[in-house]
């Protein structure tokens, strides 16, 4: 039987095809942009979450699911056979700042279900600060000491794929972060600590950052209101500033549910940055 891995060519989900590959796995990559340089052991499908079809779910017994819609494609995979549905959602759910439908519509599927949770990526400054940070070595923001505590996307694919393949995760939610409270600035000194060279921080006001940001199109510009603090997660007002509401708060301490998914500590940013290096050449 197979593994239909949803969402296989972004972030979290190109890991999970590649860890399950090297598990020794038949994996079935769905993709809206499937032309991707997937291993080639890997069945790449075609389509859009939003428009379902069966055959995607032909001898498939697990289903790795990305966020899309409001999760009604579960149904229709354990109506197909499928058994077991890992499905990637947010840690802002587990606070309570976020009402996600898709784990809803899992756990209304009838199949075993495990919820991952990712607090911010590591990974999401590379759109954001690379390219500043090939061109001339420096980051430009205006929150130097706002505080995270992001999650190398290698733990988050390596918690989907415990979940697909091990017992004992069914009925889980696994609020997943980095192992430290790390701040903007540290996370610069630690990104040029991997180059070997100075990166400089640079404070900028908030409207500032968001006209550069903007200028980079694709992901920095749709999502600069919300990294730079003008709306909130939930798309309303914010009052701005690098100082979080009390919910948010919660998110300011490391959770230790990376390692007790996988029995180790969750990578370090100082980890993301070395594995990293060659993004921000």
């Amino acid at each position: 039987m197979a593994i239909l891995v949803t969402g296989a060519t972004g972030v979290v989900g190109r890991r999970v095809v590649e860890r399950l590959v090297a598990a020794g796995e038949e994996v079935r990559a769905l993709s809206r942009r499937p032309a991707t340089g997937l291993p080639p052991s890997v069945e790449v499908v075609a389509g859009d979450l939003l428009d379902p079809r069966d055959e995607w779910f032909a001898g498939v017994d697990r289903l790795y699911l990305f966020p899309a819609g409001d999760g009604a494609v579960a149904a229709r995979a354990a109506r197909c056979g499928v058994r077991r549905v890992v499905d990637l959602s947010a840690a802002a759910v587990t606070v309570g700042l976020h009402v996600n439908p898709v784990e809803a519509a899992v756990e209304a599927s009838g199949a075993e279900w495990t919820h991952v949770r990712p607090a911010g990526f590591m990974a999401n400054v590379l759109p954001v600060w690379a390219p500043a940070i090939r061109a001339a070595r420096v980051v430009r923001h205006p929150f130097p000491d706002e505080a995270s505590v992001p999650v190398h996307e290698d733990d988050i694919a390596a918690v989907a794929v415990a979940a697909l393949l091990e017992d004992g995760h069914a009925g889980r939610a696994y609020t997943l972060t980095g192992p430290e409270l790390i701040t903007n600035r540290q996370q610069v000194a630690a990104i040029s600590a991997a180059l070997g060279e100075e990166v400089r921080f640079e404070v900028v006001s908030r409207e500032t950052a968001r006209e550069e940001m903007r200028a980079l199109g694709g992901f920095a510009a749709e999502h600069a209101d919300l990294l730079l603090g003008f709306v909130n997660y939930d798309g309303g007002e914010s009052s701005g500033g690098d100082v979080p509401d009390d919910d948010y708060s919660a998110l300011l301490t490391p959770w230790p549910d990376v390692e007790q998914a996988l029995g180790r500590p969750a990578r370090s940013y100082a980890r993301w940055a070395r594995d990293h290096v060659a993004d921000f050449r």
